[in-house]
């Protein structure tokens, strides 16, 4: 999914079927570009030929002098598209889009083809791992995420495996290997993936929850068991990064969609930690690949998330840009933080909300982007105007 779970793309092209996909698994490796982070922390301009040909969106949070701030759309694939209600049609469940990596890749590329962002996100979920750890979901019309077994033992927290991410995703590697191809330094490749509390949250509750009791009752009566289970979440999601960042992903977003549900205190116990974790491994093998940490409703969070030390906060629209920069310090690009509802609006009303959101951002290393993923029936013109601004806001500043 691309972001209530995120990402929710899965998109069939006619003719595709998931029989005709290459299994050339080691042909899906291809080699990432590398930003150097010191680069990043000292904003040094780009040197050589390599740099300068890099993508918008990696030198500006590299801190290389870019001509304006990148722009892309959370949830820029989907539905609020005719191209994509129409392929729909043909392929009408969630994970045959997103699992074949024909329509992952199709549907990745029809905001690309029409708007040209500085980021082309992969189509495809948070959920999508979870069947190589032996958990079972379903994306059900209507209703979202179900989990067949949910966990909530120690005894079946020892039972989830270690992800084979080759083995049990392939779709995924081919489809950003793809994607890299396709776009070549256009734009940057995008991933993304669950944060260990929130995908755990679905897990414990069964699907998506409104109180999340399931959830609270195993966090204060067993937390022993909740540790080992965010504990070894975090360690497959970390080789799920990888894996991604070595299909051909130039940057990779953590969401963590659930964490703002926590009490400040518990953030810091059952959220905090296993971002860090993840973090900490990833930097291990891929110390230049760049990490994107969101959180909706996060604006009581913003200093616990720079505690994750990844390179761009995605702030969304509960709090105001210039307060999030001042609060997380300067040593982070930031990424947002326009309403998404605002693309409702006149065409008037979207560039003075782009122009504001970019000017509250001036004097940092900024990505342009919504402070939440595009709404269910935003019209196409306002997406496309959006990008226009965006692509032209220093002549309007």
């Amino acid at each position: 999914m691309q972001a209530s779970v995120l990402p929710q793309r899965h998109l069939h092209v006619h003719g595709f079927s998931q029989a005709s996909i290459p299994q050339r698994r080691k042909c899906w490796r291809i080699q990432r570009l590398t930003v150097s982070a010191t680069a990043a922390v000292e904003a040094s301009p780009a040197t050589s030929s390599e740099t300068t040909q890099d993508p918008l969106l990696l030198r500006a949070v590299r801190g290389d002098h870019v001509e304006r701030p990148p722009v892309w759309m959370m949830r820029q694939a989907g539905r609020y598209m005719k191209v994509y209600q129409d392929l729909c049609k043909k392929h009408p469940t969630f994970r045959e889009r997103s699992e074949n990596a024909d329509l992952a890749v199709e549907i990745s590329l029809q905001p690309w083809r029409a708007f040209k962002p500085d980021g082309v996100i992969l189509f495809s979920d948070i959920l999508t791992p979870l069947t190589g750890m032996g958990i079972p979901f379903d994306i059900e019309a209507g209703r979202g995420p179900v989990i067949h077994e949910p966990i909530r033992t120690m005894q079946q927290v020892e039972q989830i495996r270690t992800l084979d991410a080759h083995g049990s995703v392939p779709y995924v590697a081919e489809a950003l290997t793809r994607l890299r191809e396709e776009v070549g330094n256009q734009s940057t490749v995008l991933g993304f993936v669950g944060a260990p509390f929130t995908l755990a949250t679905y897990i414990v509750e069964g699907g998506s929850s409104k109180n999340y009791t399931h959830m609270k009752r195993l966090m204060f009566t067993q937390p022993e068991v909740l540790h080992a289970f965010l504990s070894k979440m975090a360690d497959n999601i970390a080789d799920y990064v990888r894996y991604q960042a070595d299909a051909g992903a130039q940057a990779v977003q953590i969401f963590d969609s659930w964490a703002s549900n926590l009490a400040p205190q518990d953030y810091d116990i059952f959220a905090g930690p296993y971002i860090n974790q993840i973090v900490d491994s990833v930097k291990k093998t891929h110390p230049d690949l760049p990490l994107i940490l969101y959180i909706s409703g996060s604006g009581g969070l913003l200093e616990r998330m720079a505690k994750c030390n990844v390179e761009v906060i995605s702030v969304d629209g509960s709090v105001d840009m210039k307060d999030a920069i001042r609060r997380i310090g300067p040593k982070f690009a930031v990424q947002g933080n326009m309403d998404p509802g605002v693309l409702f609006g006149s065409k008037e009303t979207i560039a003075q909300r782009v122009v504001d959101t970019v000017r509250s951002a001036q004097g940092t290393r900024h990505i342009m982007n919504l402070g939440h993923g595009v709404l269910v029936g935003t019209p196409e013109d306002s997406v496309a105007h959006f990008f226009e601004v965006g692509k032209t806001v220093n002549e309007r500043l």
